[in-house]
């Protein structure tokens, strides 16, 4: 990845927090990211956030550092969208459809142009990542929340052998069945909804012909999150994945909402599910 524009750094836990921007080849534009470094970086987690959510939130918010320190986890976080494109409807107050980057290619106008989310975290920025630090695949592993949620799910999902572990935090899991989805498919892809469900975690699990992750994926999802029942649908990646025989942790909290106070609660248990993957 040429010119990489160091934006700030910041020691932390024995590493350094790093965000950066670069003119991306598959955007077309500028983007940004956030890089922690361990001391000895010996894996590759990229954490994907959600609507309304930059390259910085996940690293100000979440408090992975001090346990991704010491386990040797390099933590990537993307910013989840092209920004200043100056189409009708973006704003940095994104609505589903409205200009939130949904972690794929856009084949319809006006978005086609731009939005190329997909193309550009597993053509360009992961794999100059992974050259950088001589962390391939089989040290690297995604997660994400809400949005970000969906797009560790599919991203790994449509590209088997990108990554070796996964997990999420209230993610949208039948985009094809919710309003969030169905807005943002409709926009970027059109009306067709067989291009639909190549983007849909629990349609992608039905097609699996043996378990994609057989050491097992982890979710987390809160009981009261406002979205639960009408958004993300957790219920249908779990029916999906005992069709599939895919072993997955799907754990239900009392009390916690969709925010950063709940993926703060239990960031630790992820990064140990990846490390157990990864590295042991």
């Amino acid at each position: 990845m040429k010119e990489l524009e160091l934006l700030g750094e910041h020691a932390c836990f024995g590493g350094r927090q790093r965000f950066y921007r670069h003119a991306s080849r598959e955007i077309g534009l500028s983007m940004r990211f956030g890089l922690f470094l361990p001391p000895e970086p010996r894996a590759l987690l990229v954490y994907l956030a959600g609507l309304t959510c930059s390259e910085e939130t996940f690293a100000i918010k979440a408090g992975a550092q001090r346990l991704a320190s010491e386990l040797g986890m390099a933590l990537l976080t993307p910013d989840t969208s092209p920004r200043g494109v100056g189409i009708a409807g973006e704003s940095d107050s994104w609505d589903f459809g409205v200009g939130a980057g949904f972690y794929l290619d856009a084949s319809q106008p006006p978005w086609a142009s731009y939005w190329r989310m997909e193309s550009y975290l597993m053509h360009e920025l992961l794999p100059a990542v992974q050259q950088q630090f001589n962390l391939g695949p089989e040290r690297s592993g995604v997660f994400g929340h809400s949005m970000g949620g969906h797009g560790a799910l599919t991203l790994a999902l449509r590209h088997p052998g990108a990554f070796r572990s996964v997990s999420a935090f209230a993610p949208v899991c039948a985009p094809l069945q919710c309003p969030w989805g169905q807005k943002a498919f409709a926009g970027y892809l059109g009306r067709d909804h067989a291009d639909w469900a190549g983007h849909d975690a629990s349609a992608l699990m039905l097609t699996q012909t043996r378990p994609p992750f057989p050491a097992g994926i982890l979710i987390d999802q809160g009981l009261a999150d406002p979205f639960l029942a009408t958004q993300l649908m957790p219920e249908a990646f779990e029916a999906a994945c005992l069709v599939a025989g895919q072993d997955l942790t799907l754990r239900r909290h009392a009390a916690y909402d969709h925010g950063y106070y709940f993926i703060a609660s239990f960031v630790e248990d992820h990064l140990r599910h990846h490390a157990a993957q990864l590295l042991g």
